[in-house]
């Protein structure tokens, strides 16, 4: 932890309304500056304050870094955090259960060849029956809340998604205007394949050739925000090592959380002479999907889709990469499609990396607010740019509405598109009693937001 970012701050409040879990609690100590005052405490009085109840208000923040944009001062809370959660992970010995469900999902999550393995897991667990046994018997409601949450996100798998692999060259139509890198992701290319094809195929219409090499394993995100930093570090390494030597124009990502850190690489490896210029050089080009669109004069003529989208800004793309425009802008290109607003001040949905599995009841309630705040909107379909936000409002709103990529929807209003799948979605009945969290014990809420936060895994 850095003592001249910790003095940055000026307990000014701005952070206060923007915070998430003090708008569950409003207790100080779960605010962006109360943890900030607890960090100059450890290091001023040694790390033997890290205790239990400074480690539980570190693990409540979703850094979600709606902070970090409201700061006047402009403290680098997202650097803190992440240093606080290292921290953590190096000098705090967590109760064994919380070790053990912590091990399995960064053993089962980071990487494409685990995600595959757990993709065809999570196939039997769905169709050969233990999922509906579970339901119909009540078991799923007498989980532990963690299991509970793990069990309730997990997206409907194929077969299909533990062969797929994105095309290693996809070429421009018509005159190449741009050459770009494409990292394919881990739960992107495993669970949204759709999503990674949707943008090829828009990146290729709009004149850009696209380069997925391969041997790309994960960009270390995950294990970066849970302060698993030398595992994270090791991970960015592999993905300079792939992307380097790349003669591209920009390297594309389409999932904010990992274009978050990846845009990060430059910092976080500066200090390391083998990898700290190249790790600059990738940093440098990373784009969002929607960043690339949005400056390109369009090629492609998008042919009509009469619907409506609410369009949720993931955090890490909005606050993290300040990227808001964007994707609007290139949701506007398709005719017939109205965009409408959230009026909720672009408040965390709750997914937050692996923060719905961790902390599952102040996700839990996160999610339920950004439900209703979507579903006042009256749009036939969300739309968002972060795969961990899609599951988490898919869970949340159940089967109300379809929660989709921006990209999906350009590329289902290309000529030739595939315009099937959102007329389906937009015909698909709608249904409140498959609702995941429908038998679930209600949380109780107060004036001071969301309690039973102690709740064992």
């Amino acid at each position: 932890m850095d003592r001249e970012r910790i003095d940055d701050c000026v307990h000014c409040g701005f952070c206060l309304p923007a915070c998430p879990t003090y708008s569950l609690w409003g207790e100080e100590m779960d605010s962006p500056r109360g943890r900030i005052h607890l960090m100059k405490t450890a290091l001023e009085e040694g790390t033997s304050t890290i205790d239990a109840t400074w480690v539980g208000h570190m693990d409540a923040c979703l850094g979600c870094m709606a902070c970090v944009t409201a700061c006047p001062s402009g403290v680098h809370y997202d650097e803190l955090i992440e240093s606080a959660r290292a921290t953590i992970e190096n000098e705090y010995q967590r109760p064994w259960r919380d070790r053990l469900f912590r091990s399995m999902i960064f053993r089962m999550f980071p990487g494409p060849r685990r995600l595959r393995v757990a993709a065809l897991l999570g196939w039997f667990y769905q169709r050969l029956g233990p999922a509906a046994l579970l339901r119909r018997s009540g078991l799923r409601d007498r989980l532990p809340a963690r299991l509970r949450a793990l069990e309730s996100i997990m997206p409907d798998v194929a077969l299909s998604a533990v062969a797929r692999r994105t095309p290693r060259l996809t070429p421009a139509r018509g005159g190449r205007r741009r050459r770009i890198g494409f990292l394919t992701g881990c739960v992107q290319e495993v669970f949204f394949g759709d999503v990674n094809d949707a943008t090829v195929q828009v990146l290729a219409a709009e004149g850009c050739e696209v380069v997925a090499p391969p041997g790309q394993g994960c960009c270390g995100a995950l294990e970066l925000h849970g302060g698993r930093e030398e595992s994270a570090l090791a991970r960015a390494r592999s993905v300079v090592d792939v992307f380097a030597s790349l003669d591209v124009d920009a390297i594309v990502v389409n999932a904010a959380g990992c274009g978050s850190s990846l845009k990060d690489y430059g910092r976080l490896l500066a200090d390391d002479p083998v990898y700290a210029e190249r790790a600059a050089v990738v940093a440098g080009k990373i784009r969002d999907v929607t960043e690339v669109l949005a400056g390109l004069e369009p090629r492609a003529e998008y042919e009509p889709l009469d619907a409506s989208v609410a369009y949720h800004d993931a955090c890490h793309l909005a606050h993290a990469q300040g990227i808001r425009a964007e994707p609007r802008t290139v949701l506007s290109r398709i005719p017939g499609l109205e965009v409408r607003p959230v009026l909720d001040d672009g408040m965390c949905c709750g997914s937050a990396g692996i923060y719905n599995l961790v902390e599952p009841e102040a996700a839990g309630e996160l999610g339920r607010r950004k439900a209703e705040a979507l579903t006042a909107t009256g749009a036939e379909m969300v739309a968002t740019t972060n795969p961990g936000c899609a599951l988490q409002i898919g869970r949340e709103l159940g089967r109300q509405r379809p929660v989709v990529h921006p990209v999906q929807l350009l590329a289902a209003a290309l000529p030739g598109g595939d315009r099937q799948w959102v007329v389906a979605a937009l015909r698909r009945p709608q249904r409140t009693d498959d609702h995941p969290h429908s038998s679930h014990n209600p949380l109780t809420i107060t004036d001071q937001g969301v309690r039973n936060r102690g709740e064992e895994s």
